[in-house]
């Protein structure tokens, strides 16, 4: 008897037999981590069954991760961990803390059996590109982050369009894909606005924004703001050589920033919220806590993964926007 076993008046179709007999020979020992399978063909003509129900159950092997395939070889165990159902693709822009949050809340999501391969492209097309085409058809979902980065919809159009899901900035190109998103201008602008009356304490809005990294429409949503109520405003993408003035209040984008402008304030022996004002982007339990608590605009990034999850969980192909508010604290 060979490695796979067809009942011909099963109710189980033919594809998911081969998959249960390859998973009961690595369950058992008979087939470990490195052997490989018996060819497509083989197990065609033993079984008089067409190629595409074989390589249908290969397939779905390959997208949980249990086997892989080697062009010109075959098909090879690559895990004996049978239990795994999905196997997702994860690839966000960079790692910090509220990613981390999201992150977290997607696995949980998830529940077990599930395995979340994490990478990371850097803001770097070449990296994104590469990312996708060195995965596409090893998964059984794609989450996508494409950041601002300009002409991903041709990487991501090589993947199947029913498993991929972008994450939290959404472009024009990319707009017939399921997505938890934010909608940066309008969040921007409104938290601006719910704080509106605090601003006006100051005589000088400066959005400290890098066009490489950051969404557009924070800087759209920012102008907006500034031109709808005349608040008095600047953009700078440095902080390098720049002076405090008191009555200035700063929007930080970055955490790296927000470290450096608290530094100077008090090298420059000024009182934050007094004499300069700081809003920060993206809540963390740290800014919670720093100064007496930084004014933040954020999103959720724990109920984004959540979300996300209970779409792939779903097979919901909808386009969601994630809430944002203005969290007020002791630096405004």
């Amino acid at each position: 008897m060979g490695l796979v076993t067809i009942k011909d008046k099963s109710g189980t179709p033919k594809y998911k037999q081969i998959v249960a007999s390859i998973e009961d020979a690595i369950v058992s020992g008979t087939l470990k981590k490195g052997d490989k399978l018996p060819s497509l063909n083989s197990i065609k003509n033993q079984h008089s069954l067409s190629r595409d129900t074989v390589l249908t159950a290969f397939n779905e092997l390959k997208t949980r991760g249990i086997v892989q395939s080697i062009v010109g070889k075959g098909y090879y165990v690559t895990s004996e961990d049978v239990d795994v159902n999905q196997k997702i693709f994860l690839l966000f822009d960079e790692f910090n803390s509220f990613k981390e949050d999201l992150y977290n809340s997607f696995l949980t999501g998830m529940g077990e059996n599930v395995q979340v391969d994490i990478f990371f492209h850097h803001f770097n097309l070449d990296v994104f590109d590469k990312l996708i085409n060195d995965n596409a058809g090893d998964y059984s979902y794609y989450v996508i982050m494409p950041a601002n980065l300009k002409g991903t919809e041709h990487a991501i159009s090589r993947l199947p369009s029913d498993k991929v899901f972008i994450l939290d900035q959404m472009h024009r190109e990319l707009i017939n894909y399921p997505s938890v998103h934010q909608n940066f201008k309008k969040d921007i602008y409104q938290g601006l606005q719910t704080g509106l009356k605090q601003i006006k304490n100051y005589d000088k809005i400066i959005l400290l924004f890098n066009e490489d990294r950051q969404p557009k429409g924070i800087l759209n949503g920012f102008n907006l703001f500034c031109s709808h109520y005349g608040i008095q405003n600047e953009v700078i993408d440095t902080l390098n050589n720049r002076g405090l003035e008191k009555g200035e209040l700063y929007i930080i984008l970055d955490d790296k920033n927000l470290i450096r402008i608290i530094k100077r304030i008090k090298e420059n022996r000024l009182k934050i919220a007094k004499d300069i004002g700081i809003i920060s982007y993206n809540d963390t339990l740290l800014k919670e806590i720093v100064e007496g608590g930084i004014t933040t605009i954020s999103t959720n990034f724990n109920l984004m993964g959540e979300r996300l999850a209970e779409m792939i969980l779903n097979n919901e192909s909808v386009q969601v926007e994630n809430p944002n508010r203005l969290i007020l604290r002791k630096s405004l």
